[in-house]
C-alpha cells in the first residue's frame, strides 16, 4: 500500500481526496495535516466521514509529513504550496500540487497575476496535469501541477478544435458558471447564503486568474500564442462548472461532423463524454464524479462553434483528478478508486 499524505486537508478538495483515497486499492492515508485544525480529529471537522477514518490533524510539519508518506498531494493556497513542495521533493517524494504555483510555466506571468515565487527552478520540470492531453508526461513526472477547475472545463471543450486548427484564434471566448464551493470553504461576505441565494453575478471580468493558464494550454494545443476573453460568473449551486465556448470556424462544419470530431476525439478516454448530436450537458449530469460532459453545436447563421463543457469543480476539477494524475504517476490503472458514476439528481 502506498502511504499518502494530504498537506491542507481541511478545505472541500481535502475533504474529497479524504473520501476518494478511503475508497482507493493501492492507498493507505498517513498522515492528513491543517494549520487552523491540528491536533483535531477530522471526523470533528468533517462529521461525513465518521466510522472511516480515525486520524487526527498533524501541523504543517514538512520532517513529519516526509516520515510518515511517500506520496504528497499539497491542497495549499497559492504561495503557501512552494514553501513545502521543493523540500518533499529534494527527499524523494512525488508531489501533486492542488495550488497555481506551478501550473504557469513562465515565472513573469506567475508573479504578474499572483505573487512572487521562491522556487522558479521547479517551473519547467512540473507537468501540467490533465490527463487527456498530457498523459504521457504525467507518467513520467515527480512534481504534477493540477489544473484549476476553470482551465480543465475549458481545455477540454476547446482541445478538439485547436488541435486541428479549425477556428480562428482571434475569436476564442469563454462564458463559465461555479457553483460557491470554488470560492472554497473559510468565510466570505460574497459566499454567504444571503449574499449567493436566488443571484447570479458576474465577478473578476477580464482579471480572473485562471485567465493566463487558459492561455498557456489552449496556446500550447494551438501551437501559438493565443489570447481569450474570459468571463467567470458565480451560481447559487454548491458544485459544477459549466462553460460555454465560442470560437469562428475556418471553414463550414454542421453541428454532426463538430460532434462527430469530438466523439472521435475522445473515444477511449475514460471520464469524458460527449453528448449525442441535440443534447447538450448540464452540471447535474458530472456531480460526484472525475467526468466532463460535452456538448457541441455549429451556428450556421454566425459561422461559430458553440461548446457546452461540464464538470465537479471540486473533483474534475480538483481532487478527481490529483488522483487520476497519481494513478498515472504511479502505473496503475488510470481509473483506480474512481468508478462511481455521477450523483443523480
Amino acid at each position: 500500500m502506498l502511504k499518502v499524505a494530504i498537506v491542507g486537508a481541511s478545505g472541500y478538495t481535502g475533504v474529497e481526496l479524504i473520501r476518494l483515497l478511503l475508497n482507493h486499492p493501492h492507498i493507505e492515508i498517513a498522515c492528513v495535516t491543517s494549520r487552523q485544525n491540528a491536533g483535531m480529529r477530522i471526523t470533528s471537522v468533517f462529521p461525513s466521514l465518521l466510522g472511516r477514518i480515525d486520524l487526527q490533524f498533524d501541523p504543517v510539519d514538512v520532517d513529519l509529513i516526509i516520515r510518515k508518506a511517500d506520496f504528497i498531494f499539497t491542497a495549499l493556497p497559492h504561495k503557501a504550496a512552494m514553501t513545502v513542495v521543493p523540500d518533499l521533493l529534494k527527499a524523494g517524494k512525488k508531489v501533486v500540487d492542488l495550488s497555481a504555483d506551478y501550473r504557469l510555466h513562465d515565472v513573469d506571468v506567475y508573479e504578474a497575476w499572483y505573487d512572487k515565487h521562491t522556487s522558479p527552478e521547479l517551473l519547467e520540470e512540473a507537468v501540467y496535469g490533465l490527463p487527456e492531453l498530457f498523459r504521457d508526461q504525467v507518467r513520467k513526472a515527480r512534481l504534477v501541477a493540477n489544473p484549476g477547475c476553470y482551465p480543465t472545463s475549458v481545455a477540454l471543450g476547446l482541445a478538439p478544435l485547436l488541435e486541428k486548427g479549425l477556428v480562428d484564434l482571434q475569436t476564442l471566448i469563454i462564458d463559465s458558471k461555479s457553483g460557491t464551493s470554488g470560492a472554497g470553504r473559510s468565510a466570505k461576505v460574497g459566499s454567504l447564503y444571503c449574499e449567493v441565494n436566488e443571484g447570479f453575478k458576474a465577478y473578476g471580468v477580464a482579471s480572473h486568474r485562471h485567465t493566463p493558464e487558459i492561455e498557456q494550454t489552449l496556446g500550447h494545443l494551438a501551437g501559438q500564442a493565443v489570447q481569450v476573453s474570459f468571463t467567470p460568473h458565480l451560481l447559487p449551486v454548491s458544485r459544477g462548472i459549466l462553460s460555454t465556448c465560442y470560437a469562428s470556424l475556418r471553414q463550414p462544419m454542421d453541428t454532426a461532423a463538430l460532434q462527430q470530431l469530438y466523439a472521435q476525439r475522445y473515444a477511449g478516454e475514460p471520464f469524458v463524454r460527449v453528448h449525442p448530436e441535440g443534447d447538450l450537458p448540464n452540471i447535474l449530469h458530472v456531480r460526484g464524479s472525475n467526468c466532463c460532459n460535452i456538448g457541441v453545436v455549429s451556428d450556421p447563421r454566425t459561422g461559430r462553434a458553440i461548446i457546452v463543457s461540464v464538470i465537479d469543480n471540486l473533483l474534475k476539477g480538483a481532487a478527481s483528478q490529483a488522483v487520476q494524475n497519481m494513478n498515472l504517476m504511479q502505473g496503475w490503472e488510470e481509473d483506480s478508486g474512481l468508478k462511481d458514476l455521477p450523483l443523480y439528481p
